[in-house]
């Protein structure tokens, strides 16, 4: 056995949340460390229960955004980290217990992101044609274990949802699939459907007012640049009155929004004048619809399939709070995709806060709790933490996720300073201790070196077609490229 001195650090969960708070653990120890009594060495141990690293951003972002591959290749230079050990395909709960990790190391850190969707709860939700966004989001992303074929057959589709992710699954459905496949890394099953895709009307519905939405400027723009598609809005949404633009204006991020949104009108209504075309003038064969102000009430349905959607019109007031108009419109579609939120994951033997949708912890500070509420006598569980989506629920972006790190990283060296021996707790120290366990199980990691080699097919692959990178999706592939 091989008694080592370092701190031992077990992280669940290897996409951005999980890595930032790795990297930043390391970082502010060598910083902070001997002041902390603490010293300045760390082994951290990072579990993925995919054969793969990083999470959403291989797995639940669009492929058409142009910075998911610096955020991925930032990912992975965190990665090769002498002091970070990759373990994918290891599943906690399933091939490691929690009193197995707390044996062997001196705090656990959950980063579990989020999977599953919030449920739509419209009558009419049980249709078939009614789709939850995570798993089109799945199938789109090549996900390991997600759908392999997506029925793409309906000419007419609606799109519930004021985020980013609802644009994602918009401009996906009203992609052309040639323009996709030259500027992403999607695999040959993702092109042929998208190339088989029948969509021709799109219609995206946004519960409150313009300068409500939640839309990055970034998804905008490239909402605004899809070839054959004629984008359409009503001019009365975007009819302001001055305390709603007062109040946009205080928000750098919403002005920017509201801004670029001004910018679509002005070019819906060139692609009107220009004779029904796209942003490049040619002729559009596709039309995407924009509605603010407009709260799907019901999924209309005959024969157990959905025929049409029901909308009530609604109005939004300068702080955002929404109201009923008793107006109803409804639109003929063949499919429905909800994109209302995620849920993030559960973790075996941790308390659940379902009214907010994350691990139970404390005051959002991230230390995990016994229950969800201080009003059942929420107590705070020694060496357990949370951050990213498990700890504050399936909002923010990537820039939330590096503050969650910093501040749950803040408060484990805090409460590890505190700890009998300076935090070294943990009773088994052998660093090849989880080796062993792993092992009697007949589980087999894939580390840094063999997601390297999954990725350097991916490349190769990628090259034969004139592309950077084309992506693996069978799990078992994975498990070969990794372990040859």
């Amino acid at each position: 056995m091989t008694e080592t001195n370092e701190l031992r650090i077990a992280v669940i969960g290897a996409g951005p949340a999980g890595v930032y708070s790795s990297d930043i653990f390391l970082r502010q120890l060598k910083k902070l460390g001997e002041g902390l009594g603490l010293g300045t060495a760390a082994r951290i141990d990072l579990f993925e229960k995919l054969p793969v690293p990083f999470g959403l951003v291989r797995y639940g972002v669009a492929p058409d955004h142009p910075s998911i591959k610096f955020i991925a290749s930032a990912l992975e230079k965190t990665l090769d980290n002498p002091d970070i050990h990759l373990y994918c395909d290891v599943e906690f709960g399933k091939d490691v217990t929690l009193d197995e990790l707390l044996e062997r190391y001196d705090a656990v850190l959950f980063a579990t992101g989020a999977v599953e969707d919030k449920p739509l709860g419209l009558p009419g939700a049980d249709l078939d044609g009614v789709y939850g966004a995570a798993k089109f989001v799945e199938w789109y992303d090549g996900y390991p274990t997600g759908a392999r074929e997506w029925p793409l057959d309906a000419e007419e589709v609606a799109v519930i949802g004021g985020g980013n992710v609802a644009m994602d699954v918009a401009r996906e459905l009203m992609r052309n699939a040639d323009d996709l496949k030259e500027r992403t890394d999607i695999p040959d099953n993702v092109y042929e459907g998208v190339k088989a895709n029948k969509a021709r009307v799109l219609h995206l519905f946004i519960r409150r007012g313009v300068a409500q939405a939640k839309f990055s400027v970034q998804e905008l723009r490239e909402m605004e640049k899809l070839p054959g598609v004629q984008l359409i809005i009503n001019e009365d949404d975007f009819d302001l009155d001055e305390d709603t633009i007062e109040e946009a204006g205080k928000d750098k991020l919403t002005r920017q929004m509201v801004e670029e949104l001004f910018t679509i009108r002005e070019m819906a209504e060139d692609m009107e004048d220009d004779g029904d075309v796209d942003y490049e003038g040619n002729t559009a064969d596709r039309k995407y619809y924009v509605h603010f102000n407009s709260a799907p009430v019901e999924v209309l349905g005959e024969d157990g399939k959905v025929v049409g959607i029901r909308v009530e019109k609604t109005e939004t007031s300068a702080d955002g709070k929404m109201s009923r108009t008793g107006e109803f419109e409804e639109y003929p579609v063949q499919a429905v995709y909800h994109a209302i939120g995620y849920k993030p994951a559960t973790a075996p033997g941790i308390a659940y806060d379902d009214r907010h949708a994350h691990l139970a912890n404390a005051n959002g500070d991230g230390r995990i709790t016994t229950t969800a509420s201080a009003e059942d006598g929420a107590q705070v569980r020694e060496r357990l933490y949370a951050t990213g989506w498990a700890k504050r629920g399936p909002v923010g972006l990537i820039g939330s996720t590096k503050s969650d790190a910093l501040l749950i990283v803040t408060n484990m060296l805090e409460d590890l300073s505190k700890a009998a021996e300076g935090g070294r707790v943990a009773a088994d120290r052998d660093p090849e201790s989880i080796d062993r366990l792993l092992a009697s199980r007949g589980v087999k990691p894939i580390d840094f070196a063999g997601w390297k080699k999954v990725d350097t097919f991916e490349r190769a692959e990628g090259a034969k077609e004139g592309r950077e990178h084309k992506k693996v999706i069978d799990p078992e592939q994975m498990r070969a490229l990794a372990h040859a």
